[in-house]
């Protein structure tokens, strides 16, 4: 039940203020001529999503149909965002050219708001050049995220007048004292509160939250996202119920809480009841797939949890790695990204988490190159490379363009450029006069993949200043490429990829599973260019992540089973799982030495409550042994409980 307090920081954190200049400049876009694009930009917990709602609300008040969808749950490809916008639409899958016209007939006006837009930053170019130009004329977007527009959409002369920026700043002491004042805050207090949080949306509903009536006068001098790091650190030292202090510092570690991901981390305690207690903090949103903290404040919780209680911190991420391998095992395709994206969060990598999930400023769009940009291409080329190598790389521009993506910097110039292929996909004379693609074709036939299975060709990538060494024009670059990886996921198993010096790439390389292939390194005009490949296994892109997690967890993946291929290993040969057999055997795998109940292997492997007396998880466990043949009795049974491991399995 909640308490008085509770009603009142819910209704603080859903009430609006202010904002009436931004308001008015949003519904300039249900005005005839207004533009076409919004993007609503501000620090964390500014109150940019509040506003979204606001300008969402009002626009239905006036006759707009407003399809609000939340970015962190969409899949960033193409077919991830036509889907949800199908569903949006009430309709079935389709192309962009049928949802965009579908879009344009759901009403006389239509608004279509994508919030946390940071996250989706993959898909911007797409939206940008390919989607956007097909909509029909009554039909607007909103992005909403905490980064600025890509600058592209301003140095773009088609976007001239149908583009508007709009940035979110700290409320004005005016609308501050009004917020303030329908929280029941006293005069003098608020003048106090005013002065700790500097008109930050956020930080003033976590101050009026917190049980104590004063916070420190050190905070004064802090600003912004400072104030809410440092006030998220006050409100979880201020709540003294041990449940509702463990239920949120679990949930800190997740991307989204549910129920599920709740019982895995508090064994202990009842996730329904946790999920209450969480539902009613001023920070937390419920979404379609669950709660959500604010971004700030779990960050800040987070980060005070793995410095005061590291131990605890690393298990509740290991319990939220298992839960979510065991979704993902049998997620449906339409589930498949939020699975991903909740294990890419227990990732702590920060080389994989900004590929995915980049932060900060976006100096350059990638984008696919235009027949317009050869001239600049060319001689990026010719800058950076020897005449024989630079002989093929304009060959593949000439005959095959399309394989070229390009770094467009704020003036619109090129700055560097990749070229990525599936070898399907391209002419095969192309790829066999190419000394480099032709080592890598030869590879894949010594050691060929699964027939449904394909590979990915990262043929150059090159900057106009640094040449092939780091720099921001290549690494917007490889955050374009992160998104192939998704899009063919999960057919994608290799990448191949050539340099002239590993060296600056080879600690993040190995990381991230890279392995040099000398046989296909070659030598073209006397400069030898190392090959590496990556396997990304069996389960593609996603069994790749979840190896990355697990050894970045110091969860086991050796010895009897192979998580990342779902097979037993067994004396050197491999034996295929089902998802139940698999699923099965990585829950005992992961307690090995401990008895586990059929109750717990049906809640987590089915996620069902079946009647314990049931034998659905004797049928499976009698499969696991007969595939274990002669090692069957690793698997041993503790009568009126379950079965248990036995802990030579990890050997």
């Amino acid at each position: 039940m909640p308490r008085v307090r509770d009603l009142l920081d819910r209704q603080l954190a859903g009430s609006f203020v202010g904002r009436a200049e931004e308001l008015r400049l949003l519904h300039e876009a249900l005005a005839d001529g207004g533009p076409v694009v919004l993007h609503l930009h501000g620090i964390a917990g500014i109150g940019k999503s509040r506003l979204l709602g606001a300008f969402c609300q009002s626009a239905r008040e006036e006759g707009a149909t407003v399809m609000w969808l939340d970015c962190r749950g969409i899949e960033p490809t193409t077919n991830g965002l036509l889907a949800d916008l199908a569903s949006a639409t009430g309709g079935p899958p389709g192309s962009a050219e049928e949802i965009a016209a579908r879009l344009g007939r759901v009403g006389s006006r239509v608004i279509v708001a994508l919030d946390t837009y940071e996250v989706f930053r993959l898909m911007d170019t797409w939206l940008r050049q390919v989607f956007l130009p097909k909509l029909p004329d009554n039909v607007r977007f909103v992005l909403c995220g905490r980064e600025a527009p890509v600058t592209a959409w301003l140095s773009d002369p088609g976007w001239s007048g149908l583009f508007r920026s709009i940035r979110l700043e700290s409320l004005g002491e005016r609308d501050t004292t009004e917020l303030l004042s329908r929280a029941g805050v006293p005069a003098e207090e608020a003048r106090y509160l005013e002065g700790i949080c500097h008109g930050h949306p956020l930080a003033l509903t976590l101050a009026v939250s917190m049980r104590r009536t004063e916070v420190p006068h050190a905070l004064k001098a802090a600003m912004g996202q400072r104030v809410v790091e440092e006030l998220s650190g006050l409100f979880l030292a201020d709540i003294t119920d041990a449940q509702t202090r463990r239920a949120l510092e679990a949930a800190s570690v997740v991307r989204r809480v549910t129920l599920p991901a709740l019982g895995s981390m508090l064994p202990e305690a009842s996730p329904q009841d946790a999920q209450e207690r969480l539902r009613t903090l001023p920070f937390v949103q419920a979404g379609r797939d669950g709660l959500h903290i604010h971004d700030a404040v779990r960050e800040a919780i987070a980060a005070t949890l793995r410095a005061g209680d590291p131990q605890q911190y690393r298990a509740y991420r290991r319990s939220a790695y298992r839960h979510f391998m065991t979704r993902l095992r049998g997620a449906p395709a339409s589930e498949m990204w939020r699975c991903t994206a909740d294990l890419l969060y227990v990732l702590e990598n920060p080389v994989v988490r900004e590929a995915f999930f980049p932060s900060g400023r976006v100096e350059y769009a990638v984008e696919p190159a235009r027949p317009s940009d050869e001239k600049a291409v060319l001689e990026i080329i010719a800058k950076h490379e020897n005449p024989e190598n630079a002989g093929h790389l304009s060959q593949w521009w000439k005959e095959a363009p399309e394989t070229f993506a390009v770094a467009r910097g704020q003036d619109g110039c090129v700055a560097g450029f990749y070229v990525i292929f599936q070898p399907e996909n391209v002419p095969a004379r192309l790829c066999r006069h190419d000394p480099l693609t032709r080592a890598w074709l030869d590879h894949l036939n010594r050691q060929p993949m699964p027939r449904q299975q394909c590979a990915l060709f990262l043929r150059r990538w090159l900057s106009a200043d640094a040449g092939e060494a780091p720099s921001p024009a290549q690494a917007a670059c490889w955050v374009d490429v992160k998104r192939r990886y998704l899009e063919l996921r999960p057919k994608l198993r290799r990448v191949y990829l050539a340099l002239r010096d590993p060296q600056p790439y080879a600690a993040a390389a190995q990381q991230l599973g890279f392995q040099v292939i000398a046989e296909a390194s070659v030598q073209t005009g006397g400069v030898w260019h190392h090959s590496a490949m990556l396997d990304f296994g069996p389960s593609s892109v996603d069994g790749w992540l979840a190896r990355l997690v697990a050894a970045e967890l110091g969860v086991e993946t050796g010895g009897l089973l192979d998580c990342g291929a779902r097979e037993l290993v067994l004396d050197g040969r491999r034996v295929g799982l089902t998802r139940l057999e698999f699923g099965v055997m990585e829950y005992l795998y992961s307690s090995a030495g401990e008895a586990v109940a059929r109750s717990s292997l049906l809640e987590n492997v089915w996620e069902q409550n079946h009647d314990a007396g049931g034998n659905v998880v004797d049928v499976v466990i009698r499969a696991l042994r007969k595939k274990l043949g002669d090692k069957a009795s690793l698997i041993e049974t503790v009568h009126g409980v379950g079965y248990r491991l036995s802990r030579d399995a990890r050997a």
